[in-house]
């Protein structure tokens, strides 16, 4: 979540938009997967780059920093070679893979998990995984003292009508600011998009 890139429906634009530092990555993978699984379709949905068969079958996220590959039935598929980050995510059936480099990625191990995708995701008749609850995250102190304060009584009130899912986004935001001048910077943004009532995605939209 350290990355808004403009909002675009065109696959090809969506990787000319990407991050200087995770363009060619991104391009190498998309050739991967696409050389792997030719039959699956590109699109583009939550601003990521997603491969479908059925179903979706897996996306790309181009960050800043790194590229994350979310596997949307990660639960359900093996993965001997513990390619997956640790901790899974949350009360969803996605597990991710996130790189800063090809350098030494077992790509014979990612691509039979992508060919367990697309099989798992051909088969109608294995229904994903259910969903297990995961906590809810919590309100940091700070931002409770913003939204109580008079003058935001509108962002506190459209904070309140989101679905947990869109809360969610950012009170993650939020917490993950390390530095104080970045946590200010965070909140005063996050109290605009708040009181014109945008979610996290849309909180740079004038």
């Amino acid at each position: 979540m350290d990355y808004q890139r403009p909002a675009t429906k065109d696959p090809g634009e969506w990787l000319e938009l990407c991050p200087d530092f995770s363009r060619p990555l991104t391009e190498q993978l998309v050739e991967l997967i696409l050389n792997y699984e030719p039959d699956l379709r590109e699109s583009i949905k939550w601003n990521n780059l997603c491969f479908s068969g059925r179903k979706l079958v897996c996306g790309i996220s181009a960050c800043k920093n790194h590229v994350s590959i979310a596997f949307f039935r990660g639960t359900e598929l093996p993965d001997p070679a513990r390619l997956f980050e640790r901790g899974g995510a949350g009360n969803t059936n996605i597990r991710s893979i996130r790189l800063t480099s090809l350098d030494g990625f077992n790509r014979r191990s990612f691509q039979e998990l992508l060919r367990a995708a697309v099989e798992l995701d051909a088969d109608p008749a294995i229904a994903p995984a259910p969903k297990v609850k995961r906590k809810a995250w919590p309100i940091p102190e700070f931002f409770k003292e913003a939204l109580a304060m008079k003058q935001n009584r509108a962002a506190a009130e459209n904070f309140r009508s989101f679905a947990p899912t869109y809360q969610r986004e950012y009170l993650v935001w939020l917490t993950m600011a390390k530095r104080p001048e970045t946590r200010a910077q965070r909140l005063k943004e996050t109290l605009a998009a708040l009181k014109s009532g945008r979610k996290w995605v849309d909180r740079k939209s004038a």
